[in-house]
């Protein structure tokens, strides 16, 4: 007589669904990408802080110019950091909450989107926050140049950068802009990844695509950054020129200061650097991503 089957429990479905990977991965991925990209985001960044309208093209070919390959690649330690607290922080949490989900849901019914989007905001609020400290040396770093010469920064490096922060205007600085940088990790995160899975889902409905295909993914990542760097503009103008203020500055202030004199325009400034930035960094990051989990796989021989 056969031996009777067992209906696997939804627990042991579940475990067999996921796979941990270390915590680390999003974080060295993202460092990766930003290798490839961090020139464009200085662009946005100073584009954000100038006091003058220029094009991405003349501010890069400008700083070529002026400053050399090396001109820009300033804060590039700043922005790895960045992702080694930032990224790594949203990577982690987005998959530690999706697989607390994953046990108090019925595993065979797809995730819904609201889920999706919760998720991806809770776990972008937890970057945004560990990311601070490296965001406000960023920043500086990257907008130096359109300081006068007694107002610079001239930090050396990220680490030289949080020192000089925390021993010449205290610890709280290391926190500045966190409402606005909070506020723009989980828009962010949640604009990013659900609209992402909702165009990748779309485009291989509509039978044009093969699942899992070059194109499909180039397609739905333009598409995901047009829509992120969108939401996420009037946040990353605001925070970018919080965390470069000297003094007490705080976010209200700043935005009816440049509402004021500005108009309600100012808010995406730098839109252009911040998509095309965004556009590639999110193809290049998910793609090593993918990679450095079959790596792993692979040593663990699954």
């Amino acid at each position: 007589m056969e031996q009777e089957k067992q209906i696997p429990s939804k627990n042991e479905v579940v475990k067999k669904q996921t796979k941990k990977y270390p915590f680390w991965l999003g974080g060295v991925a993202a460092s990766i990408a930003v290798c490839f990209t961090h020139p464009l985001d200085l662009a946005k960044v100073r584009l954000q802080n100038s006091p003058a309208k220029i094009s991405t093209a003349k501010l890069l070919r400008n700083t070529f110019v002026n400053e050399g390959v090396r001109g820009l690649y300033i804060g590039i330690s700043a922005s790895i950091l960045r992702q080694m607290t930032y990224s790594l922080t949203r990577f982690a949490a987005y998959e530690e909450l999706k697989t607390f989900v994953s046990h108090h849901t019925d595993p065979s019914q797809p995730t819904s989107i609201w889920t999706k989007i919760s998720v991806a905001s809770l776990a972008g609020a937890a970057g945004g926050v560990a990311g601070n400290p490296a965001d406000v040396i960023l920043v500086r770093m990257t907008s130096d140049l359109f300081r006068a010469p007694s107002q610079k920064f001239q930090y050396k490096g990220a680490i030289n950068g949080l020192m000089r922060a925390y021993r010449e205007e205290g610890a709280h600085v290391l926190f500045r802009g966190i409402t606005p940088n909070v506020v723009r990790a989980m828009l962010m995160n949640s604009s990013q990844l659900a609209s992402y899975d909702f165009f990748k889902e779309t485009l291989q409905n509509t039978g044009l695509f093969a699942p899992g295909s070059l194109i499909q993914y180039l397609a739905s990542s333009l598409l995901a950054g047009t829509v992120a760097t969108t939401i996420t503009s009037p946040a990353d103008v605001i925070r970018s020129r919080v965390m470069n203020a000297r003094g007490t500055d705080s976010g209200i202030p700043q935005l009816l200061k440049a509402m004021r004199i500005e108009g309600p325009m100012f808010m995406f400034r730098g839109w252009v650097p911040s998509w095309i930035r965004l556009a590639p960094n999110t193809v290049i990051l998910l793609t090593v991503l993918e990679k450095l989990r079959e790596t792993v796989d692979w040593v663990r021989g699954t």
